[in-house]
């Protein structure tokens, strides 16, 4: 109301309607009609929220829910598959059908059909290389080998050193990504004894170039040449390893499996190699090559290689 206590009047001197709800005597609410263009908006989000409803995933049912008419097509190892739509198949599609990623199969097979040289002497094909590979490193390898590839040790194989137990050519590392490889070394609790570990040990730290008990190493020789033993099938006589079978090259100083350079004195470096020559070793790679594409194999191969020089 107006100070003078009459109802206000609109522009064409009618009597302005209200609700007839008064609060303090003068507050009175207006029953205006609301504006038309807030009335379609609203009709339009209602029939927004009824074609949403339709086309997508939208309402619970039990343990599940409303799947929508809307449909997501992708390919699936070559075969073309269809689902309700669902982020997780339209990232797939996306990733599949979409501008970056057709450029990003027209790089793969330009890599695929060049030459190691050419891709290290070409600036964009190893941009390329080390941008694709370092993501599928990330996804596929990291989990196990740590992101700058130095592994952890007794478990996972330092990438990015000079020690490639099954040989470090891109070739090599090609085919270790897509069979996987299984690393074993029989354990020899019940065939030797602990006098007798501890005489390969020191064997073993003298091919490394470590000093010891010329008696001790004397014996260790014996064992590991002999058939007590047998260790020289897999290290080769010489200590230097086998390849085709994954066993490392003893004479190196470089040790994947215990921290030899870093216990405390000759004793404590034997307790090491004896432990493990009581326990064994077994460790598995998995099989990648039903994952990735040959292009895609060569291209983290590639990657990996440059890690550790591909000795």
């Amino acid at each position: 109301m107006s100070e003078s206590g009459q109802r206000p009047e609109d522009a064409s001197g009618q009597e302005v309607k209200t609700t007839g709800h008064t609060w303090d005597g003068d507050l009175c609410e207006y029953d205006n009609p609301l504006p038309r263009w807030w009335l379609w908006g609203f009709y339009a989000t209602v029939i927004f929220s009824l074609i949403y409803w339709l086309l997508y995933p939208a309402w619970p049912v039990a343990d599940t829910f409303t799947k929508g008419l809307s449909r997501v097509t992708f390919e699936v190892d070559g075969e073309e598959r269809s689902t309700h739509w669902n982020s997780r198949a339209l990232l797939v599609r996306e990733m599949q059908n979409s501008d970056a990623a057709q450029r990003q199969q027209e790089f793969l097979r330009v890599i695929d059909d060049s030459t190691l040289d050419d891709v290290l002497g070409n600036t964009d094909k190893l941009a390329f290389v080390n941008s694709y590979g370092q993501g599928m490193f990330g996804d596929f390898c990291a989990a196990c080998h740590q992101t700058g590839g130095a592994g952890l040790m007794g478990v996972y194989p330092n990438l990015a050193d000079d020690n490639w137990h099954w040989g470090g050519e891109v070739e090599t590392i090609a085919g270790t990504i897509t069979q996987g490889r299984l690393g074993y070394m029989p354990d020899f609790r019940d065939a030797l004894d602990a006098q007798q570990r501890d005489a390969v040990a020191a064997y073993v730290l003298s091919l490394a170039g470590y000093e010891g008990d010329a008696e001790r190493i004397a014996r260790g020789e014996e064992i590991f040449q002999g058939r007590e033993g047998g260790c020289y099938t897999c290290h080769r006589p010489d200590g230097t390893g086998l390849r085709s079978q994954g066993a490392p090259d003893l004479t190196n100083d470089i040790w994947s499996n215990i921290d030899v350079a870093g216990a405390e004195d000759d004793a404590a470096r034997r307790a090491l190699i004896s432990q493990l020559v009581h326990d064994g070793v077994q460790r598995e790679m998995p099989a990648f090559g039903d994952r990735l594409s040959d292009a895609e194999i060569k291209v983290l191969a590639t990657y990996v290689h440059q890690f550790g020089g591909g000795q």
